[in-house]
């Protein structure tokens, strides 16, 4: 539970403003620190939470402290202040929804399950391991993906079963798998990218990509939303976005149709819609950004060199994408975004 609880906070340290603007809603961003009267969200500038720093130790990201009462902690102390909670399990609970994480896998029962139903697919994912060090690193690197850090939604499996159809016999690939959750955080589906046993590529095999579980309207989720959010449709489409923009909530959608009929996290102010350069992604596109014009929302259109963002990494420079894509976001996120970047 202590090893949960401090993986919790270090997560929550880097995303520490959507913390902020979340549970300390009353305060405002001063430089480096978020003020605000207290951790009940009193309007003030008595508290003060560090935004940004290292991991531990002094300066460390997430540290607050109370200059009027002198109480100080980390972010899962300003949590359970904020929301009144008295268990670390509640705490834990609470931080794992707002950084729409899966609960912790816990011992799954015997009994079977329906094939491709979003059970199923939690178990599945629950049997993966972090990708770091795996084939699925070395297969998004050879893709140009090279910014890995902080991605609880993929994982990977070392003997995932395969079959072609029912005539078939039963064959077991390296997999990378992608967590599909819900509004809330739940895990609805899992993605399957099956691959080469040397990680190089996918495995040789007629259907690489497989879904599984209920897709519809939900999505692969990188990062934690605040007010703004890049939705587009395949997995390392999204993550080669992420290498120019990696402070950019994302959300893949995994098919042309899938984004057409995604719900977007609420509330926000702007939605960047990363369309693949063909027909079918162009259509969805349009599909989701009338859909938005009910709400105050304004739909940005990402549109990239090539077919889509991750060939567009792998045939320029990343600094000529930034250069290209700076130019269709909205000037005060441009300035925000490429300047963590840069940092």
């Amino acid at each position: 539970m202590r090893e949960d609880a401090a993986a919790l906070a270090r997560r929550l340290a880097r995303n520490a403003e959507a913390v902020c603007r979340h549970y300390l809603s009353n305060g405002r961003r001063e430089g480096n620190w978020w003020t605000v009267g207290d951790v009940t969200n009193t309007p003030g500038r008595s508290l003060f939470v560090r935004l940004h720093g290292p991991e531990a130790g002094r300066g460390a990201a997430g540290k607050w402290t109370d200059a009027a009462t002198g109480e100080h902690g980390d972010l899962l102390d300003l949590i359970a202040r904020a929301r009144g909670l008295d268990s670390l399990r509640d705490v834990l609970e609470e931080a794992r929804r707002f950084l729409s994480l899966p609960a912790p896998q816990r011992p799954e029962p015997r009994a079977p399950v329906a094939t491709g139903s979003p059970e199923a697919a939690r178990r599945l994912f629950h049997a993966g391991q972090p990708i770091r060090g795996t084939l699925a690193e070395t297969y998004l690197r050879a893709r140009g993906i090279t910014y890995l850090d902080d991605l609880p939604a993929l994982r990977f499996h070392p003997r995932c079963y395969y079959r072609a159809d029912e005539n078939t016999p039963v064959e077991t690939w390296p997999a990378m798998l992608a967590a599909v959750t819900d509004l809330d955080g739940t895990i609805t589906g899992v993605h399957r990218t099956w691959l080469a046993r040397d990680g190089s590529g996918k495995a040789p095999i007629a259907t690489p990509r497989r879904a599984m579980g209920r897709l519809l309207g939900n999505g692969v989720r990188f990062g934690v939303v605040t007010d703004i959010v890049a939705i587009g449709e395949g997995i390392e489409t999204m993550l080669a976005l992420r290498c120019i923009l990696p402070t950019l909530p994302m959300i893949a959608a995994l098919s042309a149709s899938h984004l057409a009929a995604l719900v977007p996290p609420g509330p926000l102010r702007r939605i960047y819609i990363a369309q693949d350069n063909d027909e079918a992604g162009s259509h969805a596109a349009t599909m989701l950004a009338g859909r938005t014009e009910r709400h105050p929302i304004e739909a940005v259109a990402l549109r990239p060199h090539t077919l889509d963002f991750n060939d567009d990494l792998r045939r320029i420079r990343p600094a000529e994408l930034a250069a290209w894509v700076r130019v269709q976001l909205a000037p005060q996120d441009a300035a925000r975004l490429l300047a963590a970047a840069a940092g």
